[in-house]
């Protein structure tokens, strides 16, 4: 069966492609969660309009994920933590830790698009990649200090 795609599908295609499925595949799963129309000739028709609106969504989503590049690049973040000897911390800094504290700065982040090649497991200066969409990768400027063992 020959169905449109209407929303990007990992293991099938992108918007707007028509693909040969399965029927019970598209009978069970396309079509009910609307991923997909049938391919008749008058959803053909209507390819067009779904690729010009997808193409207006994908184009607003790039312009706010590089204004947010911009604001994360051009922040330094601190993050105190508690340290034994030589400089070895206890536990590691998380993705949910940066994401809470640039959050307190504002600026809101999926912990997922936090991508730690490394666990952070000593002080120092790090450059953690942050994806915000599929070409765009901010690069957040992290220093791990030592937290005062008054505190």
């Amino acid at each position: 069966m020959e169905v449109i795609l209407i929303k990007d599908i990992p293991s099938l295609g992108k918007t707007g492609d028509v693909v040969k499925v399965a029927t019970g595949y598209a009978r069970n799963f396309l079509l009910p969660k609307n991923f997909a129309l049938t391919a008749t000739p008058q959803n053909m028709k209507q390819l067009g309009t779904i690729k010009k609106r997808d193409d207006q969504i994908k184009e607003k989503e790039k312009l706010s994920a590089q204004a947010l590049k911009e604001r994360i690049e051009a922040i330094s973040l601190t993050m105190k933590k508690h340290a034994g000897e030589e400089d070895k911390l206890f536990g590691s800094v998380t993705s949910p830790e940066i994401v809470d504290a640039l959050l307190e700065m504002g600026i809101e982040v999926d912990k997922k698009k936090v991508v730690i090649e490394e666990h952070i497991k000593r002080l120092g200066d790090y450059t953690v990649p942050i994806k915000l969409a599929s070409e765009i990768v901010a690069q957040l400027r992290l220093s791990v200090v030592k937290e005062d063992q008054g505190s």
